[in-house]
């Protein structure tokens, strides 16, 4: 308003208003504003697809323009807030990497940092509306927890795009509807619409389309089928088509990433001069038998260069990649769906269902090898997909990248259950045995039943790791069944279900009879994951002569050789090799003793209690594997020693405290304390291999055992000892360890 307009009023009107208080202010009216969605006229909405209603990619109107949120600095607190802007009550997660999908428009915030608290996303920090150097590719999402804030109710509806999705993906054979062998790799391509299942059209099917829906279906790659046999099979047959024009590159994780079109309600004519789309799989070895599929005899394809660890479930966990002979972990910078694929593929299974960021398969230990990895989707390795070799200063280990992979259904959890537990988690185990028409469930004798086997039942039951496996369920109830009709049960710990352990087969023998003595587990979705730092003790080994008279607690604790017994106390010594051993639990739970504290046992010569009765094995072994000499060490104390930034500590052996090593920390026996060591005083000199195995009875549930023993070559002259090259079991490749075991102590890269 000009000013002169002022004096255009009349003398009565300028009165009036300075005698009324509500022209005070402007002399333009003022309405109040209408209340909008969010906060401070914000709208906020999630998109993208394949997803369920609360979760998407994060998308907000601003200025009447929708954008996006870049994934830089992005964290679970800034998730919180968009959760309840949008009417929920708190985030589960978040996704980078465009995870459902890139979006469009501008990207309204990047670097946004929250703590969490606040009540608007206006109120967290960030680079400034619109400032953004990403792309769409890095756009973030929020996983939100499916609950609604209590009284939220205005415009901001969650946003679904009005369009169909394709929500699941199935092969239905087309002849033999009988019992089928799992998984199924061949069929009518079928998916799930909100109205049910219905058909593809194969108008314009490409090979790209089998890639996608074979890597959906958990099978690494697809093969040629007889189309001219399925069109004639189809003319028999009646069919509903409700998608048509599907064209895939071939790099998509989900058909819904494609380009396809649906058929509307009122189409009478579907899919003319077509028939339904037809897939073929060829899946993995591992899956090749149980599918049926005759076994060929694979040529050796050279050792695998990529590996997953810390997953609860098969296919899942830490990716891994060999480089130099030395396996190290992914940096999750720039990780996408794109380079999870390749991994899952290479390892055998499907398209990947998530890349994971964050360690949140557990940090690894050692190197780093690969960072900024940016696949297309069509390389046959990562190691094909170009990428930024990895300084000290670009990343840690609290960024490796993780991914889960899509696997074939084989059913083998139909095959097993849980009775009598408090929860699904545990419970007397129960398995299905006998062919068709005569199926029965049964018990599993619990003789020699240990960690092992409740690992491969847990596996098989989808319910991740055992926590225990028992031989005694006497305290559950079996309700009916009562049969033994499995015993003598053998795994290794890496088999996805308990037929393919060693077992008696049909002759059943148990040693202890009666249900109550049958095996039990208990599961759970995280485990812990110890492994022994080798660099220490191959820096801290040395040799000590030390006097008998100082020896009488040790022997107490049977640390000594057994020649010791005869030796003429308290005159002479032992020879011993002594080292430090730092303990570190990189998995996603504590390491905690299997007996509770009232089972602890006393030792008044060290002055502590003992929580497990052998914590650690150490042996010197001969080139052939022959052992010479051996110690063990009782758990002395579990405690946490030292942490990872950001860790506490939560374990302390002061005043009969808890005993345990939490997740990130690490527990250290000092090279001078007693029984750390081995009494090498019988040993001739000669090349051997110092080998430390930790938890060797399986006491306590890990992850993973593979990376529980540490070798390292020894040279001892029969006055000093040399070692030297020392590693886990599971660090170096297997040439690598060929070569460590074939000529132990050729070098000597350190003299004690």
């Amino acid at each position: 308003m000009r000013p002169v307009s002022v004096w255009q009023w009349s003398l009565w009107g300028l009165l009036l208003c300075l005698l009324c208080r509500s022209c005070l202010g402007s002399p333009t009216p003022s309405t109040a504003p209408e209340k909008t969605a969010g906060s401070q006229g914000l709208r906020f909405r999630l998109a993208g697809f394949p997803r369920k209603p609360s979760e998407g990619r994060v998308e907000i109107q601003r200025a009447g323009e929708w954008g996006t949120i870049c994934d830089d600095d992005f964290t679970l607190q800034a998730a919180h807030v968009l959760c309840r802007e949008l009417g929920f009550t708190e985030a589960t997660g978040w996704t980078h990497s465009a995870k459902y999908g890139p979006g469009t428009g501008r990207i309204w915030l990047d670097n946004l940092s929250c703590s969490g608290t606040e009540r608007s996303v206006t109120e967290c920090a960030s680079r400034g509306w619109g400032n953004s150097d990403c792309t769409h590719d890095e756009d973030a999402g929020v996983i939100c927890k499916d609950e609604r804030l209590p009284g939220f109710s205005d415009s901001n509806v969650i946003e679904v795009e009005h369009h169909l999705q394709v929500e699941e993906v199935r092969l239905r054979p087309a002849v033999g509807r009988g019992r089928r062998p799992l998984p199924v790799t061949e069929g009518l391509v079928e998916v799930r619409l909100p109205d049910g299942w219905s058909q593809v059209c194969d108008k314009g099917w490409s090979a790209h389309n089998s890639h996608v829906i074979c890597g959906m279906l958990g099978f690494p790659s697809e093969k040629r089928v007889n189309v001219a046999f399925y069109r004639l099979l189809a003319q028999r047959q009646q069919h509903s088509f409700g998608l048509h024009g599907v064209a895939c590159v071939g790099t998509e994780a989900h058909l819904s990433l494609c380009s396809l079109e649906f058929y509307r309600a009122n189409d009478t004519t579907r899919c003319p001069g077509g028939a339904p789309a037809v897939v073929s799989c060829v899946p993995s070895p591992l899956y090749a038998a149980s599918s049926g599929q005759k076994k060929q005899q694979s040529k050796p394809q050279g050792e695998a260069r990529v590996r997953l660890k810390g997953g609860a479930h098969p296919g899942e966990g830490r990716v891994e990649v060999l480089k130099a002979g030395t396996w190290g972990t992914v940096c999750d910078r720039k990780w996408d769906l794109q380079a999870a694929s390749v991994v899952c593929r290479e390892l055998g299974f499907g398209s990947a269902r998530e890349a994971l960021s964050g360690a949140r398969m557990g940090q690894g230990m050692g190197a780093i090898h690969l960072s900024e990895v940016r696949c297309s989707g069509q390389e046959l390795s990562l190691w094909k997909c170009p990428h930024k070799n990895i300084t000290a200063e670009d990343c840690s280990h609290s960024q490796d990248a993780g991914v889960r992979c899509n696997l074939p259904y084989t059913g083998v959890e139909t095959k097993i259950r849980l009775s009598g537990g408090r929860s699904r988690h545990e419970g007397r185990v129960e398995v299905q045995i006998g062919g068709p028409g005569s199926f029965r469930w049964g018990l599993i004798c619990g003789d020699d039943w240990g960690t092992l086997e409740a690992m491969v039942a847990c596996r098989q039951l989808g319910l991740g790791y055992a926590n225990h496996g028992l031989q005694e369920t006497w305290y559950w109830d079996s309700g009916n069944i009562t049969e033994v009709v499995m015993s003598g049960v053998h795994c290794t710990g890496t088999e996805l279900s308990l037929d393919q352990c060693a077992h008696h087969g049909t002759h059943v023998t148990c040693k202890r009879t009666g249900s109550r003595f049958t095996a039990g587990v208990i599961c759970s979705e995280t485990a812990s994951d110890l492994l022994l730092h080798s660099a220490l003790v191959q820096e801290t080994a040395y040799i000590e002569d030390r006097p008998l008279h100082m020896l009488y607690c040790a022997a107490e604790e049977n640390c000594l050789a057994s020649s010791a017994r005869s030796a003429n106390w308290p005159y002479g010594h032992r020879r011993l090799l002594r080292f430090s051993s730092q303990i570190h639990n990189l998995g996603r739970a504590d390491f905690r003793p299997k007996a509770g504290r009232h089972s602890w046992v006393w030792h008044e010569c060290h002055g502590h209690y003992h929580s497990m009765d052998i914590f650690t094995h150490y042996d010197i072994l001969t080139p052939n594997g022959t052992k010479v000499a051996e110690g063990h060490k009782a758990s002395f104390c579990l405690e946490d020693t030292e942490c990872q930034e950001d860790v506490s500590k939560r374990y302390e052996c002061a005043n009969f405290g808890e005993q345990g090593i939490t997740v990130g920390c690490w527990d250290l026996y000092r090279h001078d304390i007693d029984c750390q060591w081995i009494d090498i005083t019988d040993v001739k000199p000669g090349n051997y291999i110092l080998q430390v195995v930790i938890n060797p009875n399986f006491e306590v549930a890990e992850s993973d055992f593979t990376n529980n023993a540490m070798k390292c070559n020894c040279k001892y002259d029969g006055h000093r000892i040399w070692v030297h090259n020392c590693h886990t079991g599971d660090a170096f490749s297997e040439e690598a360890n060929r070569r460590f075991e074939r000529y132990p102590g050729q070098t000597s890269n350190q003299i004690i």
